[in-house]
């Protein structure tokens, strides 16, 4: 069995955010090589895809999926997983239904709805409606896009004035509609989830948000995410495991497992969530999440005696169960 692990760059990113994920990717595939897996390491920087494909065969080859779009395309996630699929390809993480309702946060708030998972109240707004909305604090962000892009402490808004010059922003710099939330200010979980049997909960991650005085400022914002030196990456401390009573914990737990079930996931996810007033709302489904060394996925991998290489090595085995030659019974 081979695995071709695939990434994407874009050469309109700055020369750090380039660096970072040609490094992260790398470290990947070299710990999937420590595992004694013959192992590729493909960078996609245009949309020709099947460039990178050919000279790979389906049946000796996993593919380690880390593409988050076709270079250029906007909103391609799902698209690679479908060129994937129709070149008769097993690869890692979830497929285009799940991926692409989870781009759609209108879309996932009601299918949450549905499985009687409760949400932060939520609308897409314009510029003009802005007036229409009496919910302070409120969050804006985007309405089709994950890794907090254009989330910053100013993204919370106090006033309808401020909520208007926000939903703008997001118009303006991302082309795209904006989603107006409830913020809800108290306790955030980041659960990770992994398996393709019974799904199975990684140790509960919280984003320790105490060195922050403003409500404005307890949030995971863009920074937070990517930009080491930053007042939000430096100061949110990561708690695994969370320090949550059985109850509490019995709680959230029903929830992530109806959300994983209920969007079909398979592989992994991280499912965000926030505690207020003893209630839990789920603010976000992230399906192929970030799976780098440094984050809280692999650190609530480790938790359980995972080793970064065991780790990334078990997500390819789960994708070879799939692999009509080197799934189980085969």
């Amino acid at each position: 069995m081979k695995v071709l692990v695939i990434y994407n760059i874009d050469h309109t990113w700055d020369t750090s955010e380039i660096h970072d994920t040609r490094n992260s990717n790398r470290i990947l595939a070299e710990a999937l090589a420590d595992e004694g897996l013959e192992t590729y390491l493909e960078e996609l920087s245009d949309p020709h895809l099947d460039r990178i494909l050919e000279g790979h065969s389906p049946e000796e080859t996993i593919i380690f999926n880390l593409c988050e779009a076709l270079p250029g395309i906007p909103y391609s996630e799902k698209k690679v997983t479908e060129i994937l699929s129709c070149r008769g390809f097993t690869f890692t993480g979830n497929g285009p239904e799940v991926i692409d309702l989870s781009y759609d946060k209108q879309k996932t708030k009601e299918r949450l709805v549905n499985l009687g998972i409760r949400v932060p109240d939520g609308a897409v707004l314009t510029p003009e409606e802005a007036d229409t909305w009496t919910l302070f604090p409120a969050i804006v962000k985007p309405s089709r896009e994950h890794c907090s892009l254009t989330i910053t402490d100013k993204s919370v808004v106090f006033d309808t004035d401020s909520l208007r010059e926000q939903i703008l922003l997001v118009n303006n710099e991302l082309n795209q509609p904006a989603m107006v939330e409830d913020f809800i200010d108290g306790r955030e979980f980041h659960v990770s989830v992994w398996n393709n049997g019974p799904p199975e909960i990684l140790p509960v991650a919280e984003m320790d948000f105490s060195a922050f005085t403003e409500p404005g400022e307890r949030l995971c914002t863009y920074d937070s995410k990517f930009m080491p030196g930053s007042e939000h990456y430096e100061k949110i401390e990561t708690l695994i495991p969370a320090p949550l009573d059985e109850q509490l914990y019995k709680r959230l737990e029903e929830k992530v497992l109806a959300a994983w079930q209920g969007f079909g996931c398979f592989d992994y996810a991280r499912f965000d969530l926030r505690l207020r007033d003893d209630k839990f709302y789920l603010l976000d489904v992230n399906p192929n999440n970030d799976i780098s060394f440094d984050t809280s996925f692999a650190m609530a991998a480790e938790m359980n005696d995972y080793s970064y290489s065991r780790m990334v090595k078990r997500i390819v085995m789960m994708a070879a169960e799939r692999h009509p030659l080197f799934g189980a019974g085969n």
